[in-house]
């Protein structure tokens, strides 16, 4: 009877764990994105718009506000 049980919490945490994971790397690459390949992808579209002959307007500042860094920090002071 307690067997059916903790095979299903065991496979519960396991899933939880993998999507607790997936959360984080792909804020991760979220962040890595916005803060150092955006601005790259805008210098090389400005390249291409120049050589076609059109012209932009400036590119929008980036700013990468993460709204969970204090959770974040308060999860690594507990370890």
């Amino acid at each position: 009877m307690l067997l059916p049980i903790g095979v299903q919490l065991v496979v519960f945490l396991r899933w939880l764990h993998r999507r607790l994971r997936d959360d984080e790397i792909h804020r991760a690459f979220v962040y890595d994105i916005a803060t150092n390949h955006l601005p790259h992808i805008y210098d090389a579209l400005r390249a291409i718009a120049e050589q076609q002959g059109i012209a932009l307007s400036e590119p929008p500042p980036l700013r990468f506000i993460d709204l969970n860094e204090n959770r974040r920090k308060e999860h690594r002071s507990r370890r």
